[in-house]
């Protein structure tokens, strides 16, 4: 009985995921809330499942911090990509993401040259990112 109590859990919530998923698409112009995000995140795992990165790629054009920062953690995994995280990583900073700027500080301490489009070192993005986050709540 236990067995299916848990089996059953797990289903309803992947079950309330997909719906939350479809219902976001449903509403192209509306940017998700974070907790679907980062869903659409982890479904994109390290396999890059294709159509969880183009969401991700959309939510981050329309200029979510957390569809930029997400996108930027699955992209660290790709050398190719590093390049984009770094911008990825900066914008969702600069909007005040906190994870996204500790993302961007550990780029920095692997060499990773910070570019000089946001004027904005590490350690200034973390305290605007702390400020903002410490705020809006």
């Amino acid at each position: 009985m236990e067995l299916f109590n848990k089996s059953g859990v797990l289903i309803s919530a992947l079950l309330v995921s997909v719906g939350a998923l479809i219902a976001c698409q449903a509403q192209e112009d509306a940017i998700p809330s974070s907790t679907v995000i980062e869903a659409a995140a982890m479904q994109m795992g390290p396999a890059g499942q294709p159509a969880a990165e183009r969401r991700l790629q959309e939510w981050a054009d329309q200029g979510s911090p957390v569809a930029q920062r997400e996108l930027a953690l699955r992209y660290l995994s790709h050398p190719d990509k590093r390049r984009e995280a770094l911008q990825l990583f900066e914008r969702a900073a600069s909007a005040g993401d906190a994870q996204a700027a500790v993302g961007l500080v550990g780029m920095e301490r692997e060499g990773v040259a910070i570019t000089g489009g946001t004027a904005l070192n590490a350690g200034r993005i973390i305290k605007e990112a702390a400020t903002a986050n410490y705020i809006a709540r």
